[in-house]
């Protein structure tokens, strides 16, 4: 099988493990790395055996035969890089989330359609292991018909340490944390009708909100209610764990700390613990989020080959429908009918 050549555009923080998940896998070799800062883009290279460095990303295009672009830089830079590589025929990934509008988001959808070429969006957090294990507990039928469920993403831990940028953004839980909750909600339970959202900034030094609280009803009569933090001062830190309950006629399923999945009904509790696979590139902190990008990324080269692929830019743009319509929910005061 012709091995898939590409490029990775933007050599920050998350570059040090999108790029080894991609090693993980057979069939697709790196050739390229970009970013405006050469040094940054020379480090990573020599890190991890990429033959080419540029702080061109025109140059880049046009000087590498590619197959597809995978774009790990800023939000804001998001459209520009896809439009770039739609241009040039190149199917594209892109970090989440996908763009700072609504608006953008579309233009990018709509600008790799009419281009002929393929959108995928690297959402990683359906694809954890312990997430992926809640859905088949709930597709089971264990629990009956589920009729209320709470995911949760709160945390003290000090974020901005490691991504400073984080604390600048004018929009920020909801872009950054809500992008992911929002999209594991919808992977959980369906798409949304309806939701209501409250948010705050808590930690006086960033600009944006760091407190945000979404309640849906999904368009199966599921209530979901999504809360994420970065300001919870809690007894047991869970970063970066999402924690999940679902309740349902028959019982409940509960996705607590430590990737423990407990099933309760009226004849009891089982319970078993989902550890990600560990892989030696990963930052223990962030085992289970780092783990899943090997799984989103095998995904992902599914649908460049042809397959099908769950995080495509179509689709994603479902959950920017969630953080946008949350914004503007908390905005207003008011219930938003989707």
């Amino acid at each position: 099988m012709k091995k898939l050549r590409f490029a990775v555009l933007g050599t920050g923080f998350w570059a040090n493990y999108q790029i080894p998940a991609w090693q993980e896998l057979e069939g697709v070799e790196l050739v390229a790395v970009y970013n405006r800062t050469r040094s940054k883009a020379e480090t990573i290279a020599k890190r991890f055996g990429v033959p080419r460095v540029y702080d061109d990303v025109t140059e880049l295009l046009q000087q590498e035969e590619l197959d597809f672009v995978d774009i790990i830089t800023d939000v804001d830079t998001h459209p520009v890089f896809v439009k770039l590589a739609a241009e040039r025929g190149l199917d594209v990934i892109c970090q989440k989330p996908m763009a700072s509008s609504l608006n953008q988001a579309q233009a990018m959808v709509d600008g790799c359609r009419q281009a002929g070429v393929k959108l995928f969006i690297h959402e990683n957090f359906r694809w954890q292991a312990p997430i992926r294990a809640v859905k088949k507990a709930i597709d089971s039928g264990v629990i009956g018909r589920p009729f209320k469920a709470r995911v949760s993403f709160c945390s003290g831990f000090p974020v901005f340490e490691n991504q400073p940028f984080l604390a600048e953004l004018e929009q920020f839980i909801l872009t950054d944390i809500g992008s992911h909750v929002l999209d594991v909600c919808r992977f959980l339970f369906g798409e949304a009708k309806s939701l209501y959202c409250l948010a705050k900034r808590v930690n006086p030094k960033i600009k944006g909100e760091d407190v945000a609280n979404v309640l849906m009803e999904m368009e199966s009569g599921l209530h979901c209610y999504a809360e994420m933090s970065y300001a919870s001062i809690l007894e047991k830190e869970a970063f970066p764990q999402t924690l999940v309950l679902v309740e349902g006629e028959k019982g409940s399923i509960w996705l607590t700390n430590d990737f423990e999945l407990k099933v309760t009904t009226r004849e009891g509790t089982t319970s078993e613990f989902i550890k990600p696979d560990l892989y030696s590139w990963v930052d223990m902190d962030y085992a289970v989020v780092h783990s899943s990008i090997v799984d989103c990324n095998r995904d992902i080269l599914n649908g460049l080959r042809g397959g099908t692929s769950e995080t495509t830019g179509e689709d994603n743009f479902r959950t920017m429908q969630l953080v946008w319509g949350s914004y503007q929910s908390a905005a207003e005061g008011r219930v938003l009918i989707l």
